[in-house]
This record gives structure tokens, sequence and C-alpha cells, in this order.
């Protein structure tokens, strides 16, 4: 649990240093006052928490304050990370296999995102919990896409079903599957190709797959995950909506956290769509993605100790 909790405190340390450079530490033994209240403010919507969060958690630490004067920095973090933790009930989710069949996890989101190393990232974390994994190249605009999924294969001893630059990503889905049915792997993970969700033919694409997919098991994809990257920080919800109402997301992965400032944005996404978050991307090693906790974050961002 010790070494979970590292992981996110490391992932979200650019969060955790714009805010304590901002409010000059006031996380630590410093004593609260209206100063530091302002200072907090503009590092929350710095961090990207966004309006109904920043205020939630000003109104919990002021309304602390006026019962006890001498409220220390580190009180203030609690109950932050307090607010956050009631802001996301709901949100983390747990991959649970199918009963029979390969579980499918369709990849889906924007160029750029990290569909494609997720995807890897995501079977090795798979396979490294003693479970059977098929992986999909279905990106098939972009060789360099294919390329990069073999080369993760090879290095990560993952088994892949992948065709020509230009084939029918389609097809590529529906071999895929039958090579996982048949091979009896627990998990198929669908790399898709990277999207603009404002453009109707590629969106249509999707809907394509899914069809193809549910030739085989009616109830395939499973899951399809919307890989969004972190930095871009509220900025996504949009992005996240329309992707949403046009293929029925069932979770997110949000990607390259570690090298953001901009880590709120997660509670925003939570509360804006209800949509759960599955895993995070803390890092480029393939070790580097884990499961969402609302606990861990909760903690991380206000830099508390588990």
């Amino acid at each position: 649990m010790f070494g979970l909790f590292k992981k996110f405190k490391d992932g979200f340390s650019k969060t955790v240093s714009a805010i304590s450079e901002t409010t000059r530490g006031i996380f630590g033994g410093r004593k609260i006052d209206a100063a530091s209240l302002d200072e907090l403010e503009e590092a929350l919507y710095t961090a990207d928490f966004g309006v109904e969060t920043t205020t939630e958690i000003l109104a919990e630490i002021k309304k602390a304050y006026r019962k006890d004067p001498e409220l220390k920095g580190k009180a203030a973090a609690e109950i932050g990370a307090a607010v956050l933790t009631r802001a996301l009930a709901g949100a983390e989710a747990e991959l649970v296999p199918t009963a029979s069949g390969p579980t499918v996890v369709a990849m889906i989101g924007v160029n750029g995102s990290g569909k494609t190393t997720t995807t890897a990232k995501l079977a090795w974390m798979l396979k490294e919990d003693g479970k059977s994994v098929t992986v999909a190249a279905c990106d098939t605009f972009r060789a360099a896409a294919v390329e990069q999924l073999k080369s993760w294969a090879e290095r990560l001893d993952l088994d892949i079903v992948a065709a020509h630059t230009g084939a029918d990503a389609a097809a590529v889905a529906f071999d895929a599957w039958q090579a996982a049915n048949a091979r009896g792997k627990d998990y198929l993970i669908v790399d898709t190709a990277g999207r603009l969700h404002t453009k109707s033919n590629l969106m249509d694409e999707l809907a394509k797959i899914r069809r193809v997919l549910q030739k085989n098991d009616e109830s395939a994809p499973h899951h399809s995950w919307l890989v969004m990257d972190g930095s871009l920080g509220s900025n996504s919800i949009e992005q996240a909506r329309v992707f949403h109402k046009q293929f029925g997301l069932t979770g997110l992965v949000v990607t390259k956290l570690d090298g953001t400032s901009r880590g709120g944005a997660l509670v925003g996404i939570w509360r804006e769509l209800k949509i759960p978050i599955y895993f995070i991307g803390l890092g480029e090693q393939p070790e580097d993605i884990q499961p969402f906790s609302i606990e861990n974050y909760a903690k991380a961002v206000f830099g508390l100790e588990s």
C-alpha cells in the first residue's frame, strides 16, 4: 500500500509544487490567515480544481478557521483532502472480467493522448497480475502506431494481432477477438486510431469496430475507455462529453499526470461527466499505470502522508 501511495505522491509532485509555491508552503506548519486563504484560492484554480471544488474546499477551511484561529496548514490540507474524497465518491472503478470469453476493452481518444502506450502498459499490468492478454493494433491509419504497439509487445512479451497500414481496423478487431478466444485469453485490449471528436467519419469507424466485435460477442466491447491527456486539464471535458454521447463511454484513463501541475482537473472531469476513472498514468515506465484510488489521490495532491 505504501509503495502505491508513493507512486501517487511522486506522480502528482508537480501539482503539489504548484500549490506549495503559490501558498509559500501553507500545508506545512504555518498558521492559516486571511492572506494564506487568498493564496490557497489562487493555487487551487491554477491546479485546475475548478470553481465548484475550490469553493467547497475554501468554505470548509474557513469554517474550521473561524472555530480555531490557530488552525495550521496541515489541518487545512486534511480538510481539503476530505472535501476531494467526498466530491469523488463513486469515481473509482475496478476492471472485472466477464464470465466467459475474452473481456474486451476498447481504447478511444484523440491523437497524442497516449492510447497505444496505455494499451501496452495495461496489458503488461494484467499479465503481471496473472491474466492472459491479447492486444489488437487497430490504429491502422498510422504505420508508426502499429510499429509502436509491436515494439511494446516485443519488449513486454505481449500477444499481439496486427495488420498492415491501411488495413480495415474493424477486420483487425474481428481477427483479434477470434485469436484471443481461440487462445483462451482473459482480455482483449483494442488500440484504436486517434480521432478528433468532431470528425464524424472517424467516429463512425468506432461504431463499425463495435458492430464487428458484436458478431463474435454481442456484449462486446465490455469496456469503452476514453484515454485522456491529463495535462489538458478541464479543457478535455468537452472532448469526453462528445465521445460519451457518440460512443457510450464506460470509463476513463487519465494519462500524463506526472508532467502537469493541473492534477485538480480529475475532480472536475468526474463531477461533470460521472464516468468512472479506472486507471491513471503517472510516468513513462510500464509500472507507472496505476488503478485510480480516491484516497491516494486526495492525500497526494495535498502533500499528505498515507
